[in-house]
């Protein structure tokens, strides 16, 4: 029998058995139309199909003695894209909103997932996935790489402490966290891929919220008579307005413009525009009962990420995606130390800026079945303004000061890069993914070829076993890779990733996995100042002043773990996820020798649990258990004669902290007004206020070791009204 989806004219015809499938169609709802031989055509409305997704439909077609005519369609069972072997996670708008200890930040929430590890603070969102550096994560945010999705943010990390998404446009949201196929490029561990939603195509209307992140509106509507749609979400934290001082010496301020333009030029052609934006500033200064603060920090930075995309259906043939892509993103930060007569102790102006022009192409061909294969070229535009006249305080060295230097660097460079791979169905159950990208790094003349490679076998209809390998490069920031000239010889850093595993499909909205992974680094940047640092045990800090550091290519490491996760979505009544991981990380200095790494957390468990009590409330509970992460402990005998923190390298990561334990709460209340509905909410965050550990410090004062801490007891609350 035909099967079309009516609105893309886009048709096939389904085997003896009844089964038939439908390729490379974009996000939205449709109509299903079934015609059986020699019968009146079937439809079915309100299919929706989901960005990146495979939707498995089943269809039921009436007895021939039947009087009545009806087709259904079933609960879609959500799986990754077929070239995808490793690990992937379908996180839904409705996680991020409502999940405790979320704070309607999409990176929060992907805390949660396997292989994923909370840092050092609390106020901060890392993404610290199977022991790599916050550095190694790629996000896409509708076709666009953006290199940080936050405010306060710098070059020497991919984190910070407020997403710029604003999680109520969020659509879907697939992470991968190893082993991810030929398109993603330059990141070593991990994918998280944001697709946003589109605006109402029928109707203008809005929102209004207040939350953690600050208060703002959403506005939305149609174009062109229903041919496309607009969003936009503006927002501005609030904090400021009740005080100047949230406990540091200062309060954050930032503002937030996302928007989405979507118009269809005809059934086969959409073409979509998006923009984030954020812009922030803090003054800091130092606290009468905080003897040891003397410093005043003015920081503030803005960034920003458009894309114009393309995209164009070849029938059942295939897809090709078009996108000219902007991202730019500038820092200011000024430091003055008291203890230098106030006199400027460093200062940054540094600006990035990356143009790329990409395209990509997936085709369904005789014998190959699915090829993708797409290039892209970036421009690099960097402008590196930082001064430390009297040279970096580092707890690093013996000399209280070191390494004075004045750095200005002003340089356009290109990246092209290009990439093919195949998906092949080798009989019934066993799927071969395999390729590769090439990617020339010009700033470091360096080129390379990174092969990659995946298996897939259904054993039976629900069990699954998985299989993949790849070849994973990434450029140094240019934060770092310019501070000096002799960082301009630094190669692309490396990694080997290995994985295998099993996926059992228990329902439709239940999956249980397990999967073990190796991961071997090679050519990451160390220093021979302090041989046993090793740039991959940073970049979960807001100050990256004491990184920038000659450096050598010489660095390796090694990473092996074990993941069981269990999941349920979909749930009328609840839903949630438990995780428990096992991993070792071990990575290597200028000297070569093996040590715990900065993110090595052997025992990593996490479990998130939705309830709908009833269509007015809504509770969730988080739960997160980390074995203590490694540090190095002062040099007690040097720091109390120099009155200040000196570390004992010879012990470096030799020490752990205590065990991490955080447990949230949140209920959701949602009431009418105006026909309309708000949803008022509130929660705790660490709600068994436990002092957890977060790295160790030095009092000046006291001349003694302190013991800084986490986020304590920290209530939220938070109101969104849809008008």
């Amino acid at each position: 029998m035909r099967v079309c989806l009516v609105e893309l004219s886009k048709c096939t015809t389904s085997d003896a058995s009844g089964n038939f499938r439908l390729t490379e169609i974009r996000s939205g709802v449709y109509s299903l139309e079934v015609q059986p031989a020699g019968e009146p055509p079937l439809r079915q409305t309100g299919l929706e199909i989901r960005a990146g997704l495979d939707a498995r439909v089943e269809v039921l077609m009436p007895q021939p003695d039947s009087s009545r005519q009806e087709v259904t369609v079933s609960d879609s069972i959500f799986v990754a894209p077929e070239e995808v072997k490793g690990s992937s996670f379908l996180v839904q708008p409705r996680e991020v909103l409502k999940s405790a200890g979320a704070l309607q930040d999409v990176s929060r929430y992907v805390q949660t997932l396997p292989g994923v590890a909370i840092g050092s603070d609390d106020f901060r969102n890392d993404l610290i996935v199977r022991g790599g550096s916050p550095l190694e994560n790629l996000f896409v945010i509708d076709n666009i790489d953006i290199p940080n999705i936050n405010n306060f943010a710098n070059f020497g990390t991919a984190g910070g402490p407020v997403s710029m998404l604003d999680a109520n446009l969020i659509r879907d949201v697939n992470f991968l966290t190893g082993a991810f196929p030929a398109p993603y490029s330059n990141r070593l561990s991990s994918v998280l891929q944001v697709a946003q939603r589109e605006g109402d195509r029928e109707k203008f209307s809005g929102r209004a919220d207040v939350a953690f992140a600050g208060a703002g509106a959403i506005l939305e509507g149609p174009l062109a008579n229903g041919k496309g749609s607009w969003i936009v979400s503006a927002r501005r934290s609030f904090l400021d307005a009740f005080t100047d001082d949230i406990g540091f010496g200062g309060v954050p301020v930032n503002y937030n413009l996302n928007a989405k333009l979507v118009y269809d030029l005809s059934a086969r052609d959409r073409i979509w525009f998006v923009n984030i934006t954020g812009y922030d500033y803090i003054n800091i200064r130092p606290q009468a009962e905080e003897p040891d603060d003397t410093l005043t920090i003015r920081a503030g930075g803005w960034r920003s990420a458009a894309g114009l995309n393309w995209q164009r259906l070849f029938g059942s043939r295939g897809v090709g995606l078009l996108g000219l892509t902007h991202s730019e993103a500038t820092v200011r930060e000024t430091q003055n130390d008291l203890r230098l007569n106030n006199r400027t102790s460093f200062t940054d102006r540094t600006r990035e800026g990356e143009t790329t022009i990409k395209y990509d192409l997936s085709a369904y061909l005789p014998l190959l079945n699915k090829v993708q294969a797409g290039g892209n070229l970036k421009f690099f535009r960097v402008d590196l303004n930082v001064t430390q006249p009297f040279g970096i305080e580092s707890e690093f060295s013996e000399r209280e000061r070191i390494l004075p230097f004045n750095t200005r660097n002003r340089f356009n460079v290109t990246q092209p890069g290009a990439y093919v791979q195949t998906t092949q169905n080798l009989g019934k159950r066993l799927s071969l993914t395999w390729g590769g990208r090439y990617d020339n790094y010009r700033y470091l003349s360096a080129a390379r070829w990174s092969p990659r490679a995946g298996l897939s076998y259904r054993i039976t209809d629900k069990l699954s076993w998985r299989a993949a390998w790849g070849t994973y490069y990434q450029q140094p920031v240019f934060f770092i890779s310019g501070a000096f000239p002799q960082n301009r010889q630094l190669l692309p850093m490396r990694a080997d990733h290995l994985l295998m595993g099993f996926t059992w499909i228990v329902n439709n909205t239940t999956r249980v996995t397990l999967e073990g992974y190796l991961k071997r680094y090679k050519d990451y940047p160390v220093t021979s100042l302090f041989p046993q640092f090793s740039l991959a045990n940073a970049g979960d800090s807001f100050g990256q002043d004491e990184l920038l550091l000659p450096y050598v290519s010489a660095g390796r490491g090694r990473v092996r773990g074990v993941e069981l996760f269990v999941e349920k979505k979909f749930s009328r009544k609840w839903s949630g996820q438990t995780n428990v991981s096992w991993s070792r990380t071990r990575h290597a200095g200028f000297d070569g020798a093996l040590r715990p790494g900065s993110f090595d957390y052997p025992i990593v468990f996490n479990g998130v649990l939705g309830y709908a009590i009833n269509r007015k409330w809504d509770f969730s509970v988080r739960g997160v258990y980390l074995t203590g992460r490694p540090f190095t402990p002062f040099n007690t005998v040097l720091s109390a004669a120099q009155r200040r923190g000196v570390l004992d390298l010879s012990r470096y990561n030799g020490v752990r902290a205590p065990d991490y334990f955080r447990l949230d709460v949140r209920v959701d209340r949602t009431f009418t007004f105006r026909d309309k509905p708000v949803v008022l909410f509130g929660g705790l965050q660490n709600a068994t206020n436990r002092q957890n550990f977060a790295f160790p410090g030095w009092s000046r004062t006291t001349n003694q070791q302190t013991a800084e801490t986490q986020l304590g007891l920290f209530p939220i609350v938070g109101l969104n009204w849809k008008f």
